[in-house]
């Protein structure tokens, strides 16, 4: 496939990746009556059976014994289960009790947490564009705190979560399909487990619902690990760049639907409160490409001093063959062109995956 077909191929999986995250709301109310922690106890069991048969389709098995090996990417690994089974358990359970827009309000914000969090934790430098981008959010959240009258506690769970989960897989350093396998392994006796004991005390809705409602609990498995492998798929064939601007398609989505098809209110002051967030994330997107759009003609004019460079002679008398540039040139040119590929400082976690990076979003 040419390059121009693999971008847009790359395109169409990352918009299907973000799609289906953003669609996903529509799938958690059909497996009521379970309650939220039934339907993440399945999505973690199922989860694990699926990708184990993807990784053994694909004979992709070498990683488990260099994790196994690795005590400190195995504690992050275990971090990493840990928050995402909180993220999946609130979302789940914020979309099935009829606040969609909130749960929205989180992926939204992550890209705000997860600067705000590689300055406290990562000691990384912000412009000061960023930094404003930051207050607005602040005051994003203070207005909606003052609309819902109590802070937007779905909301901050959500993005706090998921960036502590972005940091955690930094650290792991694995393939998308092979941290999930890695994470919902931790998580499969806990969920086993805990349905195993619902059933003991008669609050199992998988197998009393009738065999449809069975099957859309075992299609969790499928609904979190299609996405991953679509945006892994992505990933690959795109710059990191439009993958940051593809994550907002996500909260986008799951906004639209919590106005239009759940109806929730939205009273004055939250329109304010979503408002200043959208505003601060276009700052952050704006300076984040503009950024990049100077790095990349800084790469450029440096590939072009190289050429220049080995062109002349040592006393500058005349022209010989292009030469090498000299290491620290090269090495100079190769930082800057891939700064280019992503934006800067905490931007950079918040473009990739908003996502984890890597991963993408885990609705």
């Amino acid at each position: 496939m040419s390059a121009d077909g693999e971008q847009r191929a790359g395109l169409l999986y990352g918009i299907g990746a973000y799609g289906m995250w953003g669609l996903v709301p529509l799938f958690w109310p059909l497996l009521k009556p379970a309650g939220a922690t039934e339907i993440l106890a399945h999505r973690m069991t199922w989860s694990l059976v699926v990708v184990a048969l993807a990784l053994l389709a694909l004979k992709r098995w070498q990683w488990i014994r260099e994790l196994l090996r690795d005590r400190r990417r195995l504690g992050f690994v275990s971090v990493a289960a840990v928050v995402i089974s909180v993220n999946w358990g609130v979302f789940i359970w914020a979309v099935n009790a009829d606040r969609v827009v909130e749960a929205s309000l989180g992926y939204f914000i992550n890209p705000l947490v997860t600067i705000a969090m590689g300055v406290l934790l990562l000691k990384e430098q912000l412009r000061p564009v960023q930094w404003a981008a930051v207050g607005i959010g602040v005051a994003a959240v203070l207005v909606l705190a003052i609309g819902y009258g109590q802070p937007p506690w779905v909301s901050l769970v959500l993005a706090f979560s998921f960036a502590i989960y972005g940091l955690a897989k930094k650290k792991i350093n694995i393939g998308g399909l092979e941290s999930l396998a890695a994470e919902t392994a931790i998580l499969f006796v806990p969920a086993l487990g805990y349905l195993v004991w619902l059933a003991t005390q008669g609050g199992l809705a998988f197998g009393h619902e009738g065999t449809g409602h069975a099957l859309l609990l075992a299609a969790t498995g499928l609904v979190t690990a299609v996405p991953l492998i679509c945006f892994g798929a992505a990933a690959i064939r795109v710059p990191l760049s439009t993958l940051g601007m593809l994550q907002y398609l996500g909260p986008i989505i799951q906004f639209l639907l919590g106005v239009l098809y759940f109806r929730e209110s939205m009273p004055a002051e939250r329109w304010a409160g979503f408002t200043l967030v959208w505003l601060a994330l276009t700052v952050l997107t704006w300076d984040a490409l503009r950024t990049a759009r100077r790095t990349r003609a800084r790469a450029e004019q440096l590939r072009t001093e190289e050429q220049r460079t080995g062109e002349l002679l040592p006393d500058g008398s005349g022209t010989t063959p292009p030469q090498p540039a000299g290491a620290a040139l090269a090495a100079t040119a190769a930082t800057a062109a891939a700064a280019a590929a992503k934006p800067p400082n905490g931007a950079a976690a918040a473009a990739g995956a908003a996502s984890p990076p890597r991963t993408g979003s885990t609705a």
